[in-house]
């Protein structure tokens, strides 16, 4: 079920020059009011490794979507910030975005369907014994 919706939306991301990881990394990103996170913050969010990040990030970064910054809080570290490109290009994909996951996945189940996978989905993102 996951990887049909997926590869439905991913295909739909495309013929917005986005990939899934792109949208995934911006929309991420933009949950922070300053559009701001340490690789390290992001990546956990993510459950992506910081090396996956870090690559993904060069990429995007030579697309102008995003900018690395020194993190003044650990000389290491690095901070991803949303530029003025990306932030553009966000807000241009998410209403497709929505539209599609709604074409492929919740126009296609019942109320109670999405009910039952509300319950499941609350339960399972709650039981984290497993990690």
């Amino acid at each position: 079920m996951v990887t049909a919706v997926q590869v439905r939306t991913a295909h739909d991301l495309a013929e917005l020059g986005l990939s899934e990881p792109d949208y995934e990394v911006l929309s991420t990103l933009c949950e922070r009011e300053d559009g701001t996170s340490t690789l390290h913050e992001q990546a956990a969010k993510m459950g992506w490794s910081r090396s996956r990040l870090s690559r993904h990030a060069s990429r995007m970064e030579a697309r102008e979507l995003i900018r690395r910054a020194p993190d003044p809080a650990d000389g290491r570290g690095c901070l991803l910030v949303l530029t003025p490109t990306g932030w553009d290009t966000l807000r241009d994909a998410a209403p497709s975005h929505v539209a599609s996951v709604r074409r492929h996945f919740v126009d296609r189940l019942t109320p109670d369907e999405l009910a039952v996978l509300g319950r499941i989905a609350q339960k399972l993102s709650t039981d984290r014994d497993g990690l």
